[in-house]
């Protein structure tokens, strides 16, 4: 994917754009500030969960509406390690926080992976190039899904609260920034520059899109492309693991239904992308967490409606989202 070569530059004026149309509306700069951190940071978490579906669908050509249940598996496994680790997450020291959290999200990464493998071999792959039914069948392996981690976990709603060092605010004048959401971004950036490191600058990456463009080819040439499309929707299950850990750590609570919850935001966020393209993903994960936090602030009763309009404004401007995969 050349995201970083002859690149259209007017979709990356479009988060600036959006923030500095919310300052003079906002009126305080304190308050623009802490708005605008916290929504990339929404934003970011949201672009993690989303990756994972930008890539299985970018380069597998499969609507996997079953997605959520990877991230709402992440967030419960995640209860369960953290849990058990009371004695870290409750120091206020860094470190001891991060031996716990690190864990928890490659254990929440690994379970999902291999859930991921088994929902591939089972469920998606009887239906490979026929949409209709990937999207019936995706949604009712989520809720098996979601029913199973009722069976394990419970139907009610659990506490993941954050671990002590990372709660509280570090304040930039009069502005407030949570600690947490700066993780969150930092986390983020590095899920973003890994994915365009390896599609970009490693012999996999070259592999996977020469075999969306041409898969007889490189199957002539000895590779196994199938093995590779399996391992890519390995990654994008184990990404949304990661970002349901996020989220979860985000709102400091996990329901069994979560996932379904944020599918529609993560729908919306590859939508305006361009449905498939991972920069695309990026910008439209940090459009929807800037204008979630605005338009709550602004007309919270506006709020829910905000995300549907700025993906109806976006697709009028490029009705095939930011960065479209076929004009790459």
């Amino acid at each position: 994917m050349k995201f970083l070569q002859d690149i259209d530059t007017r979709p990356l004026l479009l988060v600036p754009l959006l923030a500095l149309l919310a300052w003079p509306l906002i009126g305080s700069g304190s308050t623009w500030l802490t708005l605008t951190v916290a929504g990339l940071a929404m934003g970011m978490i949201i672009f993690i969960m989303a990756s994972g579906l930008t890539l299985v669908f970018g380069l597998m050509d499969v609507l996997n509406f079953g997605h959520g249940l990877f991230i709402a598996l992440g967030a419960f496994v995640a209860t369960s390690v953290l849990g058990a680790m009371g004695d870290w997450t409750g120091s206020g020291e860094w470190w001891r926080n991060m031996v716990a959290v690190l864990p928890a999200m490659l254990i929440a990464m690994a379970v999902a992976a291999a859930v991921g493998l088994a929902f591939e071999r089972f469920i998606v792959r009887p239906v490979y190039g026929q949409h209709l039914k990937q999207i019936l069948i995706t949604m009712g392996g989520m809720i098996i899904g979601e029913e199973l981690i009722k069976v394990i976990w419970g139907p009610l709603q659990i506490a993941l609260p954050l671990p002590e060092a990372m709660r509280g605010s570090v304040f930039w004048g009069d502005a407030a920034i949570e600690k947490y959401r700066l993780l969150a971004v930092t986390v983020g950036l590095a899920v973003f520059a890994a994915q365009m490191w390896v599609l970009g600058r490693t012999k996999i990456g070259l592999l996977i899109r020469a075999g969306v463009q041409d898969r007889e080819m490189v199957e002539s040439l000895g590779y196994r492309i199938r093995s590779l499309f399996v391992g890519v929707f390995v990654v994008g299950s184990a990404l949304a693991g990661l970002g349901g850990v996020m989220w979860g750590l985000y709102q400091q609570n996990v329901v069994p239904q979560m996932g379904a919850q944020v599918n529609v935001l993560i729908f919306i966020v590859i939508i305006i992308g361009g449905l498939g393209s991972t920069g695309g993903a990026l910008i439209g994960a940090l459009l929807v967490g800037l204008m979630a936090n605005y338009t709550g602030f602004l007309a919270p009763k506006l709020a829910l409606f905000s995300n549907i309009a700025l993906m109806a404004g976006i697709l009028l401007w490029r009705p095939q989202g930011v960065y479209p995969v076929a004009n790459r």
